[in-house]
C-alpha cells in the first residue's frame, strides 16, 4: 500500500509543472475554461514542455558543476525547478496568447489565418484603443471612453469614461459621474469610432 503511495505521489510531483502552467494560463488570459477532458490534456502538453525543459536545465547544470560548484541535483532540486519552470511556462504561454506574438508569426510564414486571441470580439477591443458607441437595445445610443469592456460577449459589463448620451447629431455628457457601468446583454451593437489625425477636427 506504501508503494502505491509513493508512486502516487511520483507522479503527482511529475505532472505538477503542467497543471501549475495550465492555472497560470488561464488566470491571465480571457480564454474560456475547457472541459475538464480538455484541461487534463493541455495540463499534460504543458507538463511534457515543462519536463522536457527541466531535463535541458538539469544538463546544463551539471555541464556547469565542472568549472563552477552549484551544489547536488537531489529530488527537492528537480521539484523547485519543476516547480519555477511550470509557472515560466505558462507565464510565456499567456504573453503569447495575450500579444499574438506566436500566431503573428505564423502568419507571416502562411502557415496559418489563425489569431492568439480568444474571438474576434477579444481582438476588437484589445487592438481598437478608441472611444466608442454602445447601440442598446431600447435604441439609445451611449459614447464614451472603454475602461474596462467583458471578455466574454454575452455576460459582464463595459465602464465607459468620459459618457455622454447620443441623440442624432447631439451630445449630452453625462455629468457628474466618474463612469458608467453598462450590462453587455443591453448592448446590440458597437461602434468603433476612428481615431483623429493631429490637427483635424472633431
Amino acid at each position: 500500500m506504501s508503494g502505491v503511495a509513493k508512486d502516487t505521489i511520483a507522479l503527482l510531483q511529475y505532472l505538477l509543472p503542467g497543471f501549475l502552467a495550465a492555472w497560470a494560463f488561464y488566470s491571465l488570459t480571457s480564454f474560456p475554461k475547457p472541459s475538464q477532458f480538455e484541461r487534463i490534456v493541455q495540463a499534460l502538453i504543458f507538463t511534457l514542455i515543462s519536463q522536457a525543459l527541466v531535463a535541458v536545465e538539469k544538463a546544463a547544470l551539471l555541464l556547469a558543476g565542472h568549472y563552477i560548484s552549484l551544489g547536488l541535483w537531489t529530488s527537492d532540486s528537480e521539484i523547485v525547478a519543476s516547480t519555477i519552470t511550470g509557472l515560466v511556462v505558462g507565464l510565456v504561454a499567456s504573453f503569447c496568447a495575450n500579444n499574438d506574438t506566436l500566431h503573428r508569426y505564423l502568419r507571416r510564414m502562411r502557415i496559418t489565418r489563425e489569431t492568439s486571441y480568444p474571438s474576434q470580439w477579444f481582438r476588437a477591443f484589445l487592438i481598437g484603443k478608441t472611444f466608442v458607441v454602445l447601440h442598446l437595445k431600447d435604441e439609445r445610443r451611449v459614447y464614451g471612453w472603454p475602461q474596462e469592456w467583458p471578455s466574454d460577449p454575452t455576460k459582464g459589463h463595459f465602464v465607459l469614461q468620459c459618457a455622454s448620451w447620443l441623440e442624432g447629431a447631439a451630445s449630452h455628457p453625462i455629468t457628474g459621474v466618474e463612469s458608467v457601468l453598462i450590462n453587455v446583454e443591453d448592448v446590440e451593437l458597437v461602434e468603433f469610432m476612428e481615431l483623429k489625425k493631429e490637427g483635424e477636427s472633431v
